[in-house]
């Protein structure tokens, strides 16, 4: 069984704003780099292998809490939102109206136009599990984290999120033979001294 520890990466000036980043390369913003200043991996997971969606802000997020230097891994990159990125989902709902509302009800399968699925993530994520060979702490994204959750809990990702998660606190799941389960959610980061 390996372990993996999920991190998301720290604000943007885009999150501020409700924007869909997708594959985006936007950086920290002041308040994302001050939310995880100070801060870093519980010790528990010193032993861990580190490694890095290939965007800056998660980059700069693993350079800030990481107890050593992050290998980019490209199966953490964000969904890809297609046509859809840079928009907040207010102004998609506006412009496409019910179809917005039908795409959005499919759940696994809710796909922008030029983009991914949730599904598709998901896709992703299982090649790259079955080849991690070490307990490992992944500095990622949304889309990616609920993918996997949706994976772990048989979650369809219509309805309510089942669990509440704390988006600056790690998120333990276990994987074994192609199953992937959740171990615990929100593990506080530690601050730097303690």
């Amino acid at each position: 069984m390996i372990r993996l520890a999920l991190l998301r990466h720290g604000p943007t000036a885009w999150n501020a704003t409700k924007r869909l980043q997708g594959r985006s390369d936007q950086p920290l913003s002041e308040a994302g780099r001050a939310t995880f200043a100070g801060r870093r991996l519980p010790a528990r997971f010193a032993d861990y292998a580190l490694v890095t969606s290939p965007l800056l802000r998660a980059r700069e997020t693993a350079s800030l809490v990481g107890h050593g230097p992050a290998q980019i891994e490209p199966a953490l990159i964000e969904m890809d939102f297609g046509a859809w990125e840079g928009c907040t989902i207010a102004e998609l709902r506006e412009r496409y109206g019910d179809a917005m509302k039908v795409n959005e009800d499919r759940g696994l399968d809710m796909q922008p136009p030029g983009g991914e699925s949730p599904r598709a993530v998901q896709r992703r994520l299982d090649v790259w599990l079955a080849g991690l060979q070490r307990d490992t702490v992944a500095v990622t994204h949304k889309g990616v984290i609920r993918a996997l959750l949706a994976a772990a809990l048989g979650w369809d990702m219509t309805g309510r999120q089942p669990v509440r998660l704390d988006w600056s606190a790690l998120h333990l799941f276990a994987c074994s033979g192609g199953r992937t389960d959740l171990v615990e959610a929100n593990i506080p980061l530690e601050a730097i001294g303690d």
